[in-house]
């Protein structure tokens, strides 16, 4: 059956991130954008535009409700008192180091689960000293939407995506709806049938692959062991996109398999900082996959996949670490992104809503025995950006942490450096800054591996 007019169900994927919340765990992914000040770009200026532009974006105004059928089901629904003040805030931070305490504020806030009642989303504008930089620290529910689709929604803030999207409405006026039948065509029916067969037989090889994967045995850090507090705490670390381009040119493989290398290397320099014994067994990260296709990433539902890597943390060596990693994630692109245990989010894809409604304790605490930490690329516009003349100076993204885990990164490339976002458990990771340290510091030894100068020390 389908919902009513002018709702859509949320899809199985979508409708498992919702249920996997809770006020201790909230599954919401954001990022800190951070600005330098521009002439009359005054605080109540800025937040007219930012009001005004996402207001213009149709999927911010949707809101989950529940639906008789199917069963255990919910749906967006256009939300009919949307007020677009309800989801932007200021917030003004003290004289000091600005990125500091938008930093502190931004963990603080990440914190704090988005109101089920109204579309899942809040804007704040950071402000510091009168003429200093800014940040807007965006949160969307993993429902909503997942990476790839997130940027293009936030995009939508930014002068030249909105601009472009403006001129399309005035020229284009609302892009029409083909009309669906209901029932679909018998022909289409039988396609409709035979690839939910292929889909549920590759759901129980996903499902085996989950089985197999599973670790009960020690951990690599006590970090990884600690209980969930609910708390967060944000850092940050940037990295030269230039040399990035230079290791990958001399070593081969993609930018993704050097970020990686240089998290492991970091792990270990952290934990020799803490003066824990390197671990029997290297941390396990999730390395998410897109399955969108090229020119769908506003598409609605998450279309996630990923791949399971053991981060070489155990290596001494930096460029061992780099081709360590390199042969793994080869490996894992070679079986593909619908196979082995990372591709849980595929089968979690398969399952009936009703499975989602009551199996979604039991999997929230599954995280903890697949995998460590995780760790994600987000790809940005390539061109420059600014939100009412401020330029863009720096992109932070945030991953949302499951029950169970302690530590995300995330990364993005603007603006000739690589912004990389590290979200973690308050408790359990109270010295994250030492960890930011370390990945820049990690990024550094990587570099002069190759031309054996200028090495930092591990402690």
């Amino acid at each position: 059956m389908r919902p009513p007019l002018g709702t859509e169900l949320l899809a199985p994927l979508d409708l498992a991130f919702w249920h996997l919340e809770s006020d201790a765990h909230p599954m919401h992914l954001g990022a800190l954008a951070v600005f330098a000040p521009a002439p009359g770009a005054a605080p109540e200026r800025i937040l007219h535009v930012l009001a005004t532009r996402a207001a213009a974006v149709p999927r911010l105004r949707m809101r989950v409700r529940d639906v008789l059928l199917p069963v255990g089901g919910k749906a967006w629904t256009a939300d009919k008192d949307f007020d677009v003040r309800r989801h932007i805030s200021h917030v003004v931070v003290d004289d000091g180091d600005f990125m500091a305490q938008a930093g502190r504020l931004a963990g603080e806030l990440m914190e704090r689960p988005l109101g089920r009642g109204l579309p899942p989303w809040r804007m704040y504008l950071i402000g510091g000293p009168a003429g200093g930089p800014f940040a807007v620290l965006v949160k969307l529910h993993h429902a909503l939407a997942d990476g790839m689709r997130a940027v293009a929604i936030g995009a939508g803030i930014f002068d030249e995506i909105a601009a472009v999207a403006g001129a399309r409405t005035t020229a284009r006026g609302r892009p029409a709806v083909p009309p669906r039948s209901w029932p679909p065509d018998p022909r289409a029916m039988a396609g409709l049938a035979l690839g939910r067969i292929g889909e549920v037989g590759r759901a129980l090889g996903v499902g085996a692959s989950v089985v197999r994967a599973g670790r009960l045995g020690p951990r690599s850090t006590t970090a990884f062991t600690a209980p969930s507090s609910g708390t967060r705490r944000l850092a940050t670390a940037d990295l030269d996109a230039g040399r990035l381009k230079r290791i990958r040119r001399a070593e081969g493989g993609t930018a993704n398999d050097i970020l990686l290398a240089v998290v492991a290397g970091a792990l270990r320099r952290w934990m020799a900082e803490r003066a824990e014994p390197l671990p029997a067994a290297d941390p396990r990260a999730l390395v998410p996959v897109s399955r969108r296709r090229p020119g769908v990433a506003t598409a609605s539902g998450n279309r996630l996949s990923a791949y399971l890597l053991d981060l070489p943390v155990t290596e001494p060596d930096p460029l061992a670490r780099l081709r360590a990693v390199r042969e793994a994630m080869d490996r894992n692109k070679a079986a593909g992104p619908l196979r082995g245990a990372g591709a849980v989010a595929v089968l979690a894809d398969q399952l009936p809503p009703l499975a989602h409604r009551f199996g979604a304790p039991l999997a929230a605490n599954a995280a903890r025995v697949l995998f460590d930490l995780l760790v994600t690329s987000v790809p940005l516009p390539r061109s420059a950006l600014s939100l009412d003349g401020c330029p863009l100076t720096a992109l932070y993204p945030m991953a949302p942490l499951a029950r169970g885990q302690s530590l995300a990164v995330a990364l993005s490339t603007y603006g000739g450096r690589v912004h990389v976002g590290l979200v973690a458990d308050g408790k359990a990771l109270p010295d994250l800054d030492r960890l930011a340290a370390a990945v820049e510091e990690e990024f550094t030894q990587l570099g002069a591996a190759l031309t054996g100068t200028d090495r930092v020390p591990v402690p």
